[in-house]
């Protein structure tokens, strides 16, 4: 279900990943996608002008005060169509002032998740690649029969994704 699949939780130096007590802690990639205003686009998700963001490969991304960075995680998931997942960020960040937003995983969705980073201080802020960012918890249902449509059923359009993905219409 989880590709690539730490054990057990990674703590030594770094802000943990892996398995945790009730989830697990997945680690955001080092490609980042930070939205500017140098060119004064409007954010609008029905028309995402790709003009909103500088794309950033690092270790570590600064994200600007008061803006917000698209990421990806580092693991691919693929969720059975019993299972149906909730993430929240990981409160290192958000003790700092630092939101991860992530939508559910619904039954049989699969991909790299596209991470939702705000930074709601007046200060830039610091996110490390290869590290943890949020927890994914995982809800099974009692049996297979109480999924009536999947998000591979309806063709959900993040199937599959592969990189940071922007909105689709």
């Amino acid at each position: 279900m989880i590709e690539p699949f730490e054990s057990s939780q990674v703590r030594s130096g770094v802000i943990s990943y892996g398995v945790s007590s009730y989830g697990y802690d997945m680690r955001v990639a080092h490609e980042f996608r930070i939205f500017t205003n140098v060119y004064s686009p409007v954010v609008d998700p029905k028309a995402f002008d790709e003009k909103s963001f500088v794309e950033f490969e690092g270790d570590v991304c600064i994200v600007p005060p008061n803006s917000f960075a698209l990421a990806r995680s580092v693991e691919y998931f693929r969720i059975p169509r019993n299972v149906l997942t909730i993430c929240v960020g990981k409160s290192t960040y958000a003790r700092c002032g630092i939101l991860t937003n992530v939508t559910p995983f619904e039954p049989e969705w699969e991909g790299y998740v596209t991470l939702e980073i705000s930074n709601t201080t007046p200060l830039p802020a610091k996110i490390y690649a290869n590290e943890g960012i949020a927890q994914v918890l995982f809800f099974e249902a009692d049996d297979d029969d109480q999924c009536e449509i999947s998000y591979a059923d309806k063709g959900g359009k993040y199937q599959a994704q592969r990189g940071v993905t922007l909105p689709k219409p």
